[in-house]
């Protein structure tokens, strides 16, 4: 079937008032759920499951897949504001949106993520339209190996995050995979550096660990070095220095922003991988690509559009396996699948061929919430935003107030919420002694995938380590990534060379 096609089975079954009303409910409660601590894109779609009991199995995914953009997009509103991840994959946008909106730019950071994510949205619902079954196809040559070296990509950040602190980022994100193998073996199932305690069972949590090192972290510095965060209606009235972003500083990100866009797609599609990854992934990039990797991490608007257009690129991407294939892309497709599921649809191949209105339904309803969640994340962030117009002794506590829900809203138990404190006084310490925060929830967020995927592949291959690294693909990728890694070490020594050589 040509796409036109499908484009108009999609507006024929979305654009229907009471389907339209739906999606822009999805939107709402996916930007809200998004933007608070500790609800993860994954945890919105199954709160937005009750809500397609009695709808059709057409208008359900509709539903599930607004709550599941928006979720992505709305993480960035905390993240930005608070320096408070919403979801996991917003991580990476608090390293350049939190120091923007501190000094005095809120407006403009969270105008650049919001309108990021909705292209990056748009862009790869298109993509998916048009290359769905060749990038499927694809998607299949990707194994265990494969995907090992995608997330080895992911570490070869590292030594970019902070160039003049080159070995304490290395030992942070070392941590950060040391700190990944607590819990049960993920291939063997016995317990690992747990003594004894049942909360560490499960591994130590990333969003309880993110929202103490970032959150609790950045109240305890701000405490103690009596600062206040400059709020929205201060940079209000700074005409020159806030406001929303110009057309033509975002045309000057084109190609941070194409890059992600493509990245995060690719990344979305294969198994596994999902926006997490996607985001560390696509913002490591354009850290590699800059002329001024310095400037990362200090309120860079490039860093901001990576990590926002990535993430919300990988959404449609999860979408494309699921529909082609039935195999979910992530946690959140799979959620989607489980519900269709249960309503009879069987998903694969022949759900193109059969029922191409899913897909079509999937494509419009995708195109319809990236452009009505920038309004509504706007009016969100807006509400959000009045709360930095209080001050700092009363704002830092609403923020550990907030960081302590989120982190016991994750599984209902205190585990979470001393999980949490011990990660903000760690990383106040951690920071103080110049380790790299970011190095180690990097480390954590990748380690499992890692591993896992790792151990797979030396399994499948009965212990032949060789015959694991010398795939194509998994060899090519490993060189970048090695390129990568060492790159930012060996470039200032081949400068210092090249100056004595001129001496």
């Amino acid at each position: 079937m040509q796409a036109m096609e499908i484009i108009k089975l999609g507006f024929e079954v979305v654009f229907v008032p009471s389907t339209l009303i739906l999606i822009f409910f999805g939107t709402v409660i996916g930007v809200i759920f998004g933007a608070l601590p500790g609800v993860s894109s994954t945890m919105a779609v199954v709160l937005g499951l009750t809500f397609t009991y009695g709808l059709d199995p057409v208008t359900s995914i509709a539903f599930l897949v607004a709550v599941y953009c928006a979720a992505i997009t709305g993480g960035g509103i905390t993240s930005v504001l608070f320096k408070i991840p919403g979801t996991p994959s917003n991580a990476p946008t608090t390293f350049d949106g939190h120091p923007m909106a501190a000094g005095g730019q809120p407006l403009k950071a969270l105008s650049i993520a919001l309108i990021t994510s909705a292209l990056g949205g748009i862009a790869a619902a298109i993509l998916m339209l048009l290359v769905t079954p060749q990038l499927s196809a694809a998607a299949l040559k990707f194994g265990s190996s494969e995907l090992f070296a995608i997330s080895a990509m992911g570490l070869s950040v590292l030594t970019a995050l902070d160039e003049g602190n080159t070995i304490k980022t290395l030992i942070s994100g070392l941590m950060g995979l040391l700190l990944a193998t607590v819990g049960m073996d993920p291939i063997y199932g016995f317990p690992r550096f747990t003594w004894g305690n049942s909360t560490l069972l499960s591994g130590i949590e990333m969003i309880p660990v993110m929202i103490g090192m970032f959150a609790v972290t950045k109240v305890l510095n701000e405490t103690v070095e009596r600062s206040k965060l400059q709020n929205i209606d201060e940079a209000k009235r700074d005409k020159i220095r806030d406001g929303i972003v110009k057309l033509k500083e975002l045309w000057a990100m084109k190609g941070t922003i194409v890059r992600s866009g493509i990245l995060g797609t690719i990344v979305g599609i294969l198994p596994g991988a999902g926006a997490t990854i996607a985001s560390f992934l696509s913002y490591s990039t354009e850290v590699k690509l800059s002329k001024n990797p310095g400037n990362y991490g200090h309120g860079e608007p490039r860093g901001i559009a990576a990590a926002e257009t990535a993430n919300n690129a990988a959404t449609a991407g999860s979408m494309v396996p699921l529909l082609s294939l039935g195999i979910p892309g992530g946690n959140a497709a799979a959620i989607m699948m489980s519900a269709l599921i249960m309503k009879g649809v069987q998903m694969g191949p022949m759900l193109l061929q059969r029922q191409p209105e899913y897909m079509g339904s999937v494509f419009v309803s995708m195109m319809f919430t990236n452009i009505v969640m920038v309004f509504v994340s706007f009016a969100v962030a807006k509400v959000f935003g009045k709360v930095l117009s209080i001050p700092y002794s009363i704002l830092g506590t609403l923020i550990l107030l907030l960081a302590t829900i989120g982190s016991y809203a994750l599984q209902n138990n205190t585990g979470n919420v001393i999980l949490m404190v011990i990660a903000g006084i760690f990383g106040y310490a951690y920071s103080k002694f110049g380790f790299n925060i970011p190095a180690l929830i990097l480390g954590l967020v990748l380690g499992p995938i890692v591993e896992t995927n790792l151990r797979r592949a030396i399994m499948l291959e009965q212990g032949n380590v060789l015959a694991v690294f010398t795939k194509p693909i998994t060899a090519v990728l490993i060189i970048v990534s090695i390129a990568s890694l060492l790159l930012p070490i060996v470039k200032p020594l081949i400068d210092k060379k090249k100056v004595n050589a001129t001496n």
